[in-house]
């Protein structure tokens, strides 16, 4: 990646976390942490790595899909489909509220460009495998990018997966951990503690990569490298941070789900602009 690519994709993250701030801000309650911590793995995927994807033709055949299995993160997503086109950005203002196409957690009936309904966490993540299972049936060279927590990753169904998708080597599978090691409850070091969780999934047979969520640079080299090996599923362990970028809570436990006015919102967004 040249210098002028990274900064545009830098500066588009920057617009991502300025409209889901907007669109959190705008109903006044809502998952801003967690949809923060994702931004960068998000704009990543869709400005640069996803192939095929179409925002006049959302269920394209043979396109990159993504499963966002933290499904409670949906807004960071609808503001990066919104920005691609696959539906208005004036829906943005209506997030979670009567008549929404864009409730609270992801719904792929009900927005343009969602590829799998998730929010009961553990579930995206089977369907994850299941649909990298079916491309390698049909041999469409697809890529399925999965995105779960850390807090879900307490959950069993996810190393049932982990399990599943190492048996039938499905390659084409490449998983994002936001692991900005806070969840609803606390640290997760307090709830359930993930650790060594690059050993945990090497146990499993992934192809186990661990780095800076934030840096769009890294997170490239770490995509390249997952899609160049063969016969393994693969799994990058994004250290994030949660809301990133929203100065009135970054970095906090609060921030999973919390109430802000529209004057917290402007503050947040100042700061940003301010970088």
């Amino acid at each position: 990646m040249d210098t002028q690519e990274l900064k545009h994709l830098q500066n588009k993250a920057k617009e991502i976390r300025q409209l889901t701030i907007q669109e959190i801000g705008n109903l006044g309650l809502g998952h801003i942490g967690g949809s923060l911590s994702i931004v960068d793995i998000l704009t990543l995927l869709y400005y640069k790595m996803m192939e095929n994807i179409d925002p006049l033709d959302p269920r394209k055949e043979g396109r990159d899909k993504l499963v966002l299995s933290k499904g409670h993160a949906g807004p960071a997503l609808y503001s990066v489909l919104a920005d691609k086109g696959y539906f208005p950005k004036e829906w943005l203002m209506t997030l979670n509220q009567g008549g929404t196409n864009l409730p609270s957690h992801c719904d792929m009936n009900r927005t343009p460009g969602v590829d799998f309904t998730t929010g009961s966490l553990g579930q995206g993540s089977s369907a994850a495998a299941g649909i990298a299972l079916a491309e390698k049936f049909k041999n469409s060279g697809a890529t399925t990018y999965l995105i779960i927590g850390d807090g879900e990753s307490q959950e069993g169904q996810i190393w049932e997966m982990g399990m599943f998708a190492a048996q039938y080597k499905l390659d084409n599978l490449i998983t994002f951990m936001d692991y900005n090691k806070l969840q609803i409850d606390g640290t997760t070091s307090e709830v359930i503690d993930l650790e060594d969780i690059v050993q945990k999934w090497n146990g499993f047979g992934w192809f186990v990569q661990r780095v800076d969520g934030h840096d769009i640079e890294v997170l490239e080299e770490a995509v390249l490298k997952a899609k160049a090996q063969s016969e393994k599923p693969s799994i990058i362990i994004c250290d994030t941070i949660k809301a990133k970028g929203f100065s009135p809570a970054q970095g906090l436990q609060s921030s999973h789900h919390m109430a802000f006015s529209k004057e917290v919102a402007q503050k947040a967004l100042d700061d940003l602009l301010a970088e």
